[in-house]
């Protein structure tokens, strides 16, 4: 924890604010009843404050917690009648409820928020069944009274009831709210956020999901304890209905009116909870009645709670929020601090195998990454390249492994993901998946259980080397899509690991980005860390390798130094393909404008641009390749033809209505209904109906083959992957379009099922029907194409027709993402 004065003033203010309300009670100015309701507010805000932190530091939502409430009050009651003394009564009741808010914590991880929720109602209900039943200790319906407990100190007894009751209450929740501010500085929170917003990442630096659920649920529920057992002390009696499942979920409606997650929220929470049966009263309605309608605008109208909707007010009129600048490319000559020579360890990896259900995604990898080298693994779209890195971080799940991956002689495969980061195994991934509830500092502070001030200059210093200096205590969501990605990296270097994966760390970063990122990379072997590095910008990523593994179909199929590997016969053409039997394309026989072209046509998804000034003319009555490597903007392209997706700038103009459809990557089929019905969503959202729609649909399934058309009844999942793909297409033509675009329509499928598949497509084509095919591999587009467009890294770096005789070897360059092809400049 970094105890800064900003952080310890917000601390005191709990516990001096209980105090002046202890001098109010203690010097008469507020009457006895006054001093009741006040001293139940204090213990509200405790519960409140530990269901509203519970769900917004671990997102977790209790409806269970009036159940803790009362194992806290009804261990004082017990306590109180067998002569215990305060202090170990009160231990004992946030033991046992911590104990059991531990254990729904542990239970309910693996669930969603609903189920979870569940799980504590189903806890809650068989603790109320428990309380009326154990008469003995409960006094069932009847409750129990509770009398004085004894202070072990020897300073007289705490009388149930009276006025030091109340006093203890109070000073209690000052002293609660204070500890739960200094926790937002901690780890502890900073991790429980982590696990909470993205679990997969979490495991990847260490922090296992479980362990914070339980930790966060277990804190909460001693909590609670504590604050039943205030509840026991200052009535004086304990009775079951109190605990009752309103009580539950008018907490959770207090914690969300005053802000989930939020400190002051809780306080505001509690003293509504304990005040709101008085102002019912006063206003003259139904108490539950104010509180739905207060809880419905406050969703409305202020869906983060009352404070922090008017904290966001007052800052904003004290000019005091701060609008982080765009951050800039920080370059500095220090590099990453050394890896300790005992650290410097080899990956082995043998015969490494992964499976899915009845999918081999790897099968037979061996390799091996000594200390200081950076090896890259490349191959085509489902080649087996994230597997790899899944497995060797521990992340592959519901997949069965075999064979044998070790880091330093520490058999990985044995290994739980989040000990991979003890072990020295760093990771970075394809989208930058970064902690968007923590500051871009917490980011790196998670990393560890303990934030000292050691720790933070640390971080300080690595904020500067990766270029985001002074950035802090901005949210990553508030960066481009460039400094995220290096916070990403920061965060997978922060405990200099011996081996740093890296998934696609070039995708999306502009050329000073890059250049930064491979000075960076050059820096972590010059210091000893092995890294194995994936992506598809081969320029990028060969200008830092030392050697290159492809893959294809989950399998090594090449390796070798960077200028080398691309000669292989098998790599090449699992980059560009090659097709069992040239399908036979019609000439062009439309003639006359195009039926839509792109001028300038540029997107960006945030901070990554996927589009770059493209000019496109698509011609009618034609098929059009677009062809491209994984990222290299082919699935946005085909959505800007399409008309779904508005570019960034640029305009798409029509030769008049030009009825499009899309067939995306995937095939995105309803896979429960059947073929029929299938074709009669399409139908409806075409808004086509009636005897329109039923002819329509005989028209189509005739294009359909007949192992197909004789099995509408059956249910699409039961398809084979080729049957799928062309009712997928079939669909699309439901809405009778004039252009039709397919996304991969050959993922997946066995080479006798894409010839069929591409036979299909072409025949749409002498029908009249204008298609685009986004194709991953060149040899097919080649060989069924009127036109190929050739995308690197959303550039256009290449058109032509595969009649041209030396079109092929252009596109082929610019595939690879060559310089400069056939005299036209190359993006």
């Amino acid at each position: 924890m970094i105890l800064t004065w900003k952080v310890a003033v917000r601390a005191v203010l709990g516990p001096v604010a209980a105090m002046l309300l202890v001098l109010l009670v203690e010097s008469g100015l507020l009457p006895g009843y006054q001093a009741y309701s006040v001293a139940l507010a204090a213990t509200y805000t405790i519960l409140v404050l530990s269901v509203g932190l519970l769900a917004g530091w671990a997102g977790i939502w209790s409806v269970g917690h009036p159940a803790l409430f009362a194992i806290g009050a009804y261990t004082v009651a017990y306590g109180s009648a067998h002569g215990w003394a305060l202090e170990p009564t009160v231990l004992v009741a946030m033991l046992l409820a911590g104990g059991c808010g531990a254990f729904l914590g542990f239970a309910g991880a693996r669930f969603s928020v609903l189920y979870i929720a569940l799980l504590t109602l189903a806890f809650s209900l068989v603790a109320l069944e428990v309380i009326n039943r154990w008469v003995d200790v409960t006094g069932g319906d009847q409750g129990v009274p509770v009398t004085d407990l004894p202070s072990v100190t020897g300073a007289g007894s705490l009388g149930a009831g009276g006025s030091e009751a109340v006093v203890a209450a109070i000073l209690t929740a000052g002293i609660v709210v204070g500890v739960a501010v200094l926790a937002r500085s901690t780890s502890l929170r900073m991790r429980m956020v982590a696990a909470k917003s993205h679990p997969v990442v979490a495991r990847s630096v260490g922090i296992a999901p479980e362990a914070q659920s339980a930790l966060a649920f277990g804190v909460s529920g001693a909590a609670t304890g504590l604050a039943g057992a205030l509840l026991g002390l200052i009535t004086g009696f304990v009775s079951p209905e109190t605990f009752s499942l309103t009580l539950g979920i008018n907490t959770v409606a207090a914690a969300v009116l005053g802000g989930v997650g939020a400190v002051g929220g809780g306080v505001f929470g509690g003293i509504f909870l304990a005040f709101a049966p008085s102002l019912a009263g006063l206003l003259g309605v139904d108490q539950l009645i104010l509180q739905g309608a207060l809880l419905i605008l406050a969703l409305l109208l202020l869906p983060a709670g009352v404070v922090p909707a008017l904290g966001s007010v007052l800052r904003t009129l004290l000019r005091r929020a701060r609008r982080p600048g765009e951050p800039s490319v920080v370059e500095t000559s220090d590099e990453p601090a050394p890896t300790p020579a005992a650290e410097r360890r080899t990956l082995e990896v043998a015969d490494l195998g992964v499976a899915f259900g009845g999918l081999q995604a790897l099968e037979g990898v061996s390799l091996s990454v000594p200390p200081g080298e950076v090896l890259a693994i490349i191959g085509p779209n489902g080649a087996g390249k994230t597997t790899l890195v899944n497995a060797l971080c521990g992340l592959v799940s519901g997949g069965r492994t075999a064979g044998s991956a070790t880091f330093g002689g520490v058999d990985l495969l044995r290994a739980r993901a989040t000990r991979r980061r003890r072990l020295g195994i760093g990771r970075t991934f394809q989208h930058a998946e970064v902690f968007t509830e923590l500051t871009v500092a917490e980011n790196l502070l998670c990393t560890t259980r303990w934030t000292t001030p050691t720790r933070r200059r640390a971080v300080d210093a690595l904020l500067g080397r990766i270029g985001l200096a002074g950035q802090g205590d901005v949210h990553p969501d508030q960066l481009p899509f460039g400094p995220q990605k290096r916070l990403d990296l920061g965060r997978a270097v922060a405990e200099q690991p011996g081996l740093l994966i890296m998934d696609e760390p070039f995708g999306g970063l502009d050329a000073e980005e890059r250049r930064l990122l491979a000075a960076q990379i050059q820096g972590l072997r010059a210091a000893g860390t092995s890294v194995v590095v994936i992506d598809h910008v081969l320029e990028d990523l060969f200008a830092v390798a030392d050697r290159v593994v492809a893959f294809d179909f989950g399998r090594p199929i090449g390796s070798g130094a960077p200028d080398e590997i691309l000669a292989d016969d098998r790599v090449r053409s699992s980059y560009l393909g090659t097709t069992s039997a040239r399908q036979p394309r019609t000439s062009t026989r439309v003639q006359g404008p195009p039926a839509i072209a792109l001028s300038g046509v540029s997107h960006r998804y945030g901070g990554v641009t996927a589009l770059d000034a493209v000019d496109l003319a698509v011609h009618p009555g034609v098929v059009l390749a677009v062809v491209g490597a994984n990222g290299a903007g082919k699935s946005t392209l085909g959505q800007v033809l399409h008309g779904t997706l508005s570019p960034s700038a640029g305009t798409r103009t029509t030769d008049g209505a030009v009825r499009s459809s899309l067939v995306p990557e995937g095939r995105a089929l309803f896979r429960t209904l059947s073929v029929r019905e299938n074709l009669e969503v399409a139908g409806y959202a075409a808004g086509i109906s009636g005897r329109d729609l039923r002819s329509r649909i005989d028209q189509t399934v005739e294009w359909l083959p007949e192992r197909v058309r004789t099995r509408l009844s059956i249910p699409a999942a039961a398809l084979s992957g080729g049957e799928q793909q062309l009712l997928a297409i079939a669909r699309a033509l439901i809405a009778d379009p004039r252009l039709v675009v397919v996304d991969e329509p050959a993922l997946g499928l066995a080479p006798a099922l894409v010839d069929e598949v591409y036979g299909r497509i072409t025949g749409l084509a002498e029908d009249g029907v204008t298609v685009v095919v986004l194709e991953q591999l060149l040899t097919r587009a080649l060989a069924v194409a009127h036109e190929v467009v050739v995308l690197h890294e959303g550039v256009v770096r290449a058109t032509g027709s595969p009649d041209d005789p030396g079109f092929a070897t252009r596109a082929e360059q610019a595939y690879f993402g060559s310089p400069v092809v056939g005299g036209v400049r190359a993006g």
